[in-house]
């Protein structure tokens, strides 16, 4: 793991599958991206495609030693997602109009590491909610090979 906090290059396949409402979508992506520890904490790092405008927005997950997940998104508008599993967790969402303040409920959170070949699994069943109302109903699955 030593050549770790120099960071390795990493291919990235993550699915995610939402249902809002009656709305329900998929949605795959498969990026090249960099792996880097910090500390006890790894820290995974690629761009996500925008098809609409072509630009790419920076996303970094942090997986922390005791099994908490953030998830940060800096585009126009800076998503930053806790998960711990089973709790409820305070998120942020900064549009160009203010910061909108949201909660994550996360049912299931699984992350799984290997050393040889460096790789990981992880599994994020969340609620999305805006006050008391519930945004949607998000899946994330995630697999990063070195």
């Amino acid at each position: 793991m030593d050549q770790l906090s120099a960071g390795v290059p990493v291919a990235i396949h993550l699915e995610t599958h939402i249902k809002q409402d009656d709305d329900v979508s998929d949605y795959r992506l498969d990026a090249d991206g960099q792996l880097v520890q910090m500390g006890e904490n790894l820290y995974l790092r690629y761009l996500e495609p925008n098809e609409e405008t072509q630009e790419k927005t920076p996303v970094t997950m942090k997986f922390t030693p005791d099994g908490e997940v953030h998830l940060t998104r800096n585009g126009e508008a800076e998503l930053r997602l806790h998960f711990i599993s089973g709790k409820r967790v305070t998120a942020r969402y900064r549009t160009p109009y203010g910061i909108m303040p949201i909660e994550t409920v996360t049912p299931l959170l699984e992350t799984s590491f290997q050393e040889r070949p460096f790789s990981g699994h992880v599994k994020i069943d969340y609620l999305l909610y805006a006050g008391e109302q519930l945004v949607g109903n998000y899946k994330i699955r995630l697999q990063f090979t070195a």
